[in-house]
């Protein structure tokens, strides 16, 4: 994905201060200019000693300063109070988008930074605070930061339509959270993941989420604000799984149940084959 090269330090402020909610942008540049107005407007004293004279001189200099970042730094903070309130109305118009239509399909028109915000606006819906990475700089692997009370996860997002998301993608994700101390991971596209990118993550904590699971993820989320239930409540395993393919023939997989052994009663993906195929998938 294309990153924005070297910016300046305001436009920095305005990127970070973009990433709160609108209010906080406005109680930003509420707390900037009543803590600036104040140093600014501070009475001078009398100078009497060389010392003194000095301190005047450089507190003169920094009240000056202040006097002129007073109007600066609010203005910027409204303009990204504006920018944050105006990305939180397109990324639901997108998730309406989505939810409107009867197919997965409905993500495959969208540009990476629109995937991306329909990506973390799905996770809002399960309570999640979201932290959006992207543009910002190299992200090393992480577009989104979710947090919910003390667990941190991190969400990779790939909008790629044109080839399945391989197994290198899970592992630069899983070994950013080894090496930041993630709880888990998600990797999400639109499109498919391939046999050897299932494998990987089968028994880690990475989830992957293609595009049809991503689909009934906000569907769901629709399905229980219209039953009157808070979405933040809403679960990813409640969306249906999509079957992979077989590890071993690529054949389709269907869901069963483990009769007897240690795993007795716990649910797989087996090989369609079967028994000529003893492929399996744990879910």
């Amino acid at each position: 994905m294309a990153r924005r090269g070297k910016t300046s330090p305001l436009e920095d402020v305005f990127e970070l201060v973009a990433m709160l909610p609108w209010w906080g942008g406005v109680a930003a540049a509420i707390a900037l200019y009543v803590g600036l107005h104040a140093y600014a407007s501070q009475v001078v004293a009398p100078v009497t000693t060389t010392p003194q004279l000095v301190g005047s001189v450089s507190g003169t200099i920094f009240r000056t300063i202040a006097g002129f970042f007073q109007y600066i730094l609010p203005v910027i903070c409204l303009g990204a109070a504006a920018a944050s309130a105006w990305k939180a109305s397109q990324r639901k118009s997108l998730v309406q988008g989505v939810t409107a239509s009867t197919s997965a399909s409905s993500l495959d028109g969208m540009t990476w930074l629109e995937f991306e915000g329909l990506v973390g606006e799905a996770f809002r819906q399960k309570g999640y605070k979201v932290l959006e990475l992207g543009g910002a700089g190299p992200d090393g692997g992480v577009d989104l930061v979710l947090t919910k009370g003390s667990e941190k996860l991190f969400v990779q997002c790939k909008q790629w339509k044109a080839f399945k998301v391989g197994v290198d993608v899970v592992r630069q994700l899983y070994g950013v959270m080894a090496a930041k101390g993630a709880a888990g991971g998600f990797v999400v596209t639109s499109g498919k993941f391939t046999t050897d990118a299932l494998e990987f993550a089968r028994g880690r904590n990475v989830t992957l989420l293609d595009g049809d699971r991503l689909f009934a993820m906000l569907q769901a989320a629709k399905a229980g604000r219209k039953a009157g239930i808070s979405s933040a409540t809403a679960q990813v395993a409640a969306a249906p799984l999509a079957a992979p393919g077989c590890p071993v023939c690529g054949s389709a997989m269907v869901k069963r149940e483990a009769k007897r052994g240690t795993n007795a009663g716990n649910a797989f993906w087996g090989c369609s084959k079967y028994p000529k195929c003893r492929g399996t998938v744990q879910i």
